[in-house]
């Protein structure tokens, strides 16, 4: 591994260390490094400074690194697979069939379960439906078609975001508020099993990526290039995409949808990695831990004591450094 690659995981390391700093220390209720070493070391006297650590802070950096780290893992993974540089975890239809459910059971009230974990449940599972029938849809005869993938989607996400309209159209004010909050990302959850789930399955994917890396690398050359290196190109494209997938549809169900992750921080990381997939998808997690992570935190002390939903700061932010990237020339579309 080359020394500037070393370099590259130092910075995003410390970076990574320096955000968590930064989010413990800001919010509505500041805290000093001080008190946050006291409640640590267990000798704080006021319950409010460990209640606003250990319940609002520490589970919104976990999943801020988390989630932030797994969309952009997901981004890098497809648009290795597809070998498509505007591909992103959202394209396939996944948030649209998330955010279909999740309308579903707001609009119709479902309250099988409480709704801090029937909210996820639902959105997971349309999730979960929608990559299959994306799947089922473009199989044919054991080949998987990238192309058909792609535009079947598309075409799926573009259906059910109709119909998460019609439902947001109907809905009453109370009902169109919940969607809409929970359409624009959030990472507010009280709920520590969901935040356990994420983080494993978030470094799961991180460890499976790696376990394909050469196949992603050799992909990365042409599918043509790829099986005379010899490399099995539809077992490796059908276990990545479910992987890439899944992982994407648990994100949304869990945090709503927060955009610009997967698309923005794999294309900038590639500046300076290459498409070497070796250091590209740890370079690209922690780039994407790091940029959520920074997101979030702004969102909850621009405007304190309210709070913005996240996917708009990452949308704002995103969005314009893609653009300045672009119109710059230093991204080739």
């Amino acid at each position: 591994m080359k020394k500037k690659n070393f370099l590259l995981l130092a910075v995003l390391l410390t970076a990574v260390i320096l955000s968590v700093i930064v989010a413990l220390l800001s919010g509505e209720y500041p805290l000093a490094a001080a008190d946050i070493w006291a409640v640590l070391s267990g000798s704080s006297t006021l319950a409010s400074h460990s209640e606003v650590l250990y319940k609002l802070r520490l589970p919104r950096i976990i999943l801020g690194l988390t989630i932030g780290g797994a969309l952009s893992l997901c981004g890098t993974i497809l648009q290795g697979i597809f070998r498509n540089p505007l591909v992103e975890p959202y394209t396939l239809g996944i948030s649209g069939g998330a955010s279909l459910a999740i309308c579903l059971v707001i609009v119709l009230k479902i309250t099988l379960l409480p709704a801090v974990v029937m909210l996820p449940l639902a959105g997971f599972s349309g999730a979960l439906v929608t990559v299959l029938l994306v799947y089922v849809l473009t199989m044919r005869k054991a080949f998987f078609n990238i192309n058909n993938l792609l535009l079947t989607g598309v075409m799926i996400s573009f259906i059910a975001s109709s119909l998460v309209m019609f439902l947001m159209s109907v809905a009453g004010k109370d009902n169109l508020h919940s969607i809409i909050f929970w359409i624009m990302g959030w990472l507010d959850t009280s709920q520590p099993l969901l935040i356990y789930i994420v983080a494993a399955a978030s470094v799961t994917g991180l460890a499976l990526g790696y376990f394909y890396m050469l196949d992603l690398n050799a992909l990365s050359l042409g599918e043509e290039e790829a099986f005379h290196l010899g490399i099995n190109i539809e077992r490796t494209k059908k276990i990545l995409f479910l992987t890439a997938s899944l992982l994407t549809g648990l994100c949304v169900a869990v945090a709503g949808i927060i955009g610009f992750v997967g698309l923005v921080i794999p294309h900038f990381v590639r500046l300076f990695t290459g498409n070497d997939h070796r250091i590209l998808l740890i370079a690209s997690y922690l780039g994407g831990a790091v940029f959520l992570l920074n997101c979030d935190t702004l969102a909850r002390t621009i405007i304190a004591p309210r709070q913005l939903p996240v996917g708009v700061i990452t949308g704002i932010i995103g969005g314009l450094i893609f653009i300045y990237a672009v119109s710059g020339k230093k991204i080739e579309l």
